[in-house]
């Protein structure tokens, strides 16, 4: 069998070859024939093909002399002199020599069709079983060294609604396994929360600290965030971020150093734009600043160094910044490549990442996500946190109302922050809002007061971006929430740039808010007198929606 090129039931395989050969005798005195491309007898006799029919036997007893249209004459079987026989006559012994021939050429045309349909079948039937077998290896590569007990601390989810996923960067790699300088004991030295909304292709990574103070569930004492993967694996660090955060995991990805390389290099490179010039031998060396596309050794660069800004601040919320930076580059360049590019990548991570999620959950998601662009659709940002020493040790403490503030909106669909931040000294990237920077408009950064609000108000839906189904589609994920949609329709015109939810009275501001948020990404406006509508609340569909 040919090499498999690509998984779901794709493969290349060499064309079977369903050709009928005769055998053939060799005689003494025998000539070549080019023609025939082997050795014939000469004269050469006409054997009988895989289809001919069988000689027929002649029959001894003595024929009626009996004259019909179908027949010859007594006269005319035993006088063929006296009248010759016509050339072209329906029931000449030519025609019925050419008619017999266009028989056997017609029956081996239908046995050829038939031998070729049923190899094709054969073809599909051998290829399906390796590409299923093939598949089920790479589904064995991915969730190899998992725990036993990690579906007790994963909850369900349908991949359509939004769901998290914890995504932790290992320090494991070959060289550490070779030489068992770590003694097989590893530690998550990134950890990032990500909320997937593939409604919305929205993607929102939130880093959380590796040096965050935490406490074990069957471990006294207080502890780095980043030693749960080593005490009690992949179901410890879950269940220990699920209650950092407040929310419940339905995946988790782990990712060695060696898997970041592969990934990177298997792409054939990422896109970047390095804040600064990096010296740090202890993250493998130099790497310029600007736009450039690295490789996988350098990519590993950037997502390893925090020394090379020692001199600017911290390094650790740097870092993340940074390994924020190459998961969005290479999640960018993946769901731009071609199919087959997809999937060698997915079978080259196999080897260095271990996730509960098969291949048709990624390959379901690579579709979902098909042509994102993380300049519009991720949202990023870092745990609020501030040092403190205990015990003489240092960690990163939790800030915990702004970290409630953030995760509230990340539970919404909004951007962890309200803005996006840019460190003025590095211009290292700290936080990203998308495209959805403003949609926010409540006061004081609170955006927990929309959930409190009232949902008494009639809601118009108006489609302005001419999608078909899009009206109702909101309509029903609005009363769905518990608000009251009295009319859908279509707006003046389909030229809405931006989701809108226009409210009417100044008290009616919180209860607007709530109804963006519902929406996911929508802007809210108070009514200057340019629109009209017979609700309370008017929600305009803008092209943004759904992107």
């Amino acid at each position: 069998m040919g090499r498999l090129k690509a998984f779901g039931g794709l493969a290349t395989i060499p064309p079977m070859n369903f050709k009928r050969t005769t055998p053939t005798t060799r005689t003494s005195g025998s000539s070549s024939d080019p023609s025939l491309g082997r050795h014939s007898s000469a004269p050469r006799r006409e054997q009988a093909g895989a289809y001919e029919r069988p000689p027929r036997a002649r029959s001894k007893a003595p024929q009626a002399d009996t004259t019909s249209a179908y027949s010859r004459s007594t006269r005319e079987r035993h006088s063929s002199a006296d009248a010759p026989e016509q050339a072209g006559s329906a029931y000449s012994r030519r025609s019925e020599r050419s008619q017999y021939a266009a028989e056997r050429k017609r029956r081996k045309r239908h046995h050829l069709v038939r031998n070729i349909f049923v190899g094709i079948l054969i073809a599909l039937a051998v290829g399906a079983g390796a590409a299923f077998a093939y598949i089920n290896v790479i589904n064995g590569n991915l969730a190899r060294g998992l725990g036993s007990g990690l579906g007790n601390v994963l909850v369900k989810s349908n991949n359509s609604e939004p769901f998290y996923v914890l995504l932790c960067g290992t320090d494991q790699s070959i060289e550490r396994d070779t030489t068992d300088s770590t003694d097989g004991t590893y530690r998550t030295d990134t950890m990032m929360l990500c909320r997937i909304d593939p409604q919305n292709k929205k993607v929102t990574l939130v880093s959380i600290p590796r040096d965050t103070k935490v406490t074990f569930d069957g471990y006294s004492g207080e502890h780095k965030i980043n030693a749960a993967y080593a005490y009690g694996g992949s179901e410890l660090a879950v269940k220990t971020v699920s209650q950092l955060a407040g929310v419940d995991i339905a995946h988790v990805a782990l990712v060695d150093m060696d898997g970041m390389k592969a990934a990177v290099d298997a792409l054939g490179g990422i896109d970047v734009d390095v804040p600064i010039e990096i010296n740090d031998e202890m993250a493998g060396g130099h790497l310029d600043a600007g736009e450039q596309t690295l490789n996988g050794d350098q990519a590993l660069i950037l997502a390893r160094s925090r020394h090379s800004y020692d001199k600017y601040g911290d390094g650790d919320a740097y870092r993340a910044a940074n390994q924020r930076l190459v998961v969005s580059a290479i999640a960018k360049k993946l769901l731009q490549s071609d199919p087959v590019t997809i999937a060698n990548t997915i079978q080259t991570l196999s080897q260095y990442v271990q996730t509960d999620m098969t291949v048709g959950d990624i390959v379901s998601l690579g579709q979902t996500f098909q042509g994102f662009d993380p300049s519009t659709s991720l949202y990023s940002a870092t745990m609020p946190n501030e040092p403190v020493k205990s015990g003489g040790v240092w960690y990163t403490e939790v800030v915990q109302d702004a970290w409630k503030e953030m995760m509230d909106r990340v539970n919404k669909g909004l951007p962890p922050t309200e803005e996006a931040e840019v460190d003025s000294t590095t211009g290292t990237v700290l936080s990203t809002t998308g495209d959805a920077a403003g949609s926010s408009d409540s006061s004081n950064g609170d955006t927990s007061s929309g959930a409190s609000s009232s949902k008494d108000g009639k809601v118009v839906v108006r489609n302005g971006n001419g999608k078909s189904g899009v009206g109702d589609k909101v309509a029903s994920k609005l009363t769905d929430a518990g608000y009251k949609v009295t009319d859908t329709g279509n707006a003046e015109s389909f030229n809405y740039k931006t989701t809108l939810v226009v409210y009417m009275s100044s008290g009616d501001k919180d209860e607007a808010q709530a109804i963006a948020d519902t929406i996911g990404g929508a802007q809210i406006k108070q009514n200057d007198g340019s629109y009209s509508t017979k609700g309370d609340f008017l929600v305009i569909i803008g092209s943004d929606y759904g992107k």
